[in-house]
């Protein structure tokens, strides 16, 4: 049912801004009366956390906490901090208590508008034990997330840090612009009703989860340009896009924007090289033209032109940091690809083009999950990390091809573009 409270074709920026929030509301979280809203956003995106703290209170929302962070308070850590120590520190308790909030059903918001060469300029020391420390911290909470604990969504916001990176050269003011209207269009905003193109395209994304789960196909093998990869898929695999359903009953869209489908690869069944095609900004550092070699599923060489410290350290954070927790296909003719921009920020980045992510699965993506012992979903092939960071490996040039059970390869995607019924 339409919402009149939305207004029809807005054109102007603050009505703009309104219709997504409430889509945020509506179809990110699809928030029933009743719950809280615990909601983590950078400062410069107040604005559009007001707006969403609006339209979670008319939802039914019982209270609407916002965690609000700045880049110069996180910078003046790397910068002044006396004592070395302080980089093996995390807010435990804060994450702590998001969990608590996570599993007494509080929804999940994140709006995400990071620098993504925030910390390019740090030791990268400093900055690898900084993001140990936060990951082990936050895995309490980020185990809830994956498992779909609670409904859950992240959406962004342009800030003057990530528009600088995507609009280099123009004056701010005129590069936050351009990126509000890149993101506006990438989210499906500017049209009429939000809401039902986004119920038009959850329809499309099903409709190729369902072909995928019908094949069924034992790995997947990408090949293309640095790129021969074969990655095996966890046993009991299902694939996923769109909207989901979280345990807690509520439908609803993790990501806004979001073009992909995804699995769970079988943690110890990766061989072969793979070559990313898009940089990968990772809290604050930009990490671009990876390189890596797998045997046995896990990665044995690891190289890349910018950012190889932090990569490397990454890959050192526990056991599972060099192995797959997600595999996702992308069309390459997606609306953000198509846009023809370097967004430097994972949430558009990987909807314009396939990807894999290092580190923890979704446990979701395997048939009859719930309530398995997480030593019985590794036996499946799930794999467990502190870190779970999504980096891209599709384009134009890459084809891939679906390994059924009988080990028989059929086309799945060529040039980048899906085949057949997929």
């Amino acid at each position: 049912m339409p919402d009149d409270t939305i207004p029809r074709a807005a054109t102007t920026f603050e009505a703009r801004l309104d219709k997504l929030a409430a889509l945020a509301v509506r179809v990110g979280l699809n928030l029933r009366a009743g719950q809280e809203v615990v909601m983590t956003a950078p400062v410069e995106a107040l604005p559009l956390v007001r707006r969403i703290a609006e339209h979670a209170y008319r939802a039914g929302a019982t209270l609407v906490t916002p965690l609000i962070g700045d880049d110069q308070v996180a910078l003046a850590r790397y910068r002044h901090a006396q004592d070395p120590a302080a980089f093996d520190v995390a807010a435990d308790w804060l994450f702590e208590g998001m969990a608590k909030a996570f599993a007494g059903g509080a929804a999940r918001l994140a709006v995400v508008g990071d620098d993504p060469t925030l910390l390019s300029q740090e030791e990268p020391e400093k900055v690898a034990r900084a993001n140990r420390a936060r990951s082990r911290a936050y895995r309490p909470a980020l185990e809830l997330i994956t498992s779909f604990a609670t409904n859950w969504n992240l959406v962004p916001a342009a800030t003057p840090g990530w528009a600088r990176q995507v609009f280099p050269g123009l004056p701010e003011e005129e590069a936050v612009a351009r990126l509000w209207d890149a993101i506006f269009m990438a989210c499906r905003v500017d049209v009429a009703d939000p809401v039902a193109e986004w119920a038009r395209h959850n329809a499309t994304l099903q409709a190729r989860t369902a072909f995928l789960n019908g094949k069924d196909y034992r790995e997947l093998h990408f090949r293309g340009p640095g790129t021969d990869l074969r990655v095996g898929l966890a046993e009991g695999h299902l694939w996923a896009g769109g909207a989901e359903p979280a345990k807690n009953g509520i439908t609803c869209n993790p990501n806004i924007p979001t073009e992909e489908v995804f699995t769970t690869p079988h943690a110890l069944r990766v061989e072969g090289t793979v070559r990313s095609t898009k940089p990968l900004a990772y809290q604050g550092t930009l990490i671009e033209e990876i390189a890596v070699r797998f045997e046995a599923g896990r990665i044995v060489e690891a190289n890349a032109s910018r950012g190889a410290d932090v990569l490397r350290r990454v890959l050192e954070t526990d056991e599972g940091a060099a192995r797959l927790g997600e595999v996702a296909l992308v069309p390459h003719s997606s609306p953000i690809s198509a846009s023809g921009l370097l967004f430097r920020n994972t949430l558009f980045d990987e909807n314009a083009a396939s990807h894999i992510a290092l580190g923890q699965a979704y446990t979701t993506c395997l048939r009859d999950s719930a309530g398995v012992a997480a030593e019985d979903l590794a036996k499946r092939g799930a794999n467990a990390s502190l870190i779970h960071i999504d980096w891209m490996i599709g384009s134009g040039a890459i084809d891939v091809d679906g390994i059924t059970q009988a080990g028989e390869a059929e086309p799945l995607m060529r040039a980048g573009e899906f085949t057949g019924g997929a």
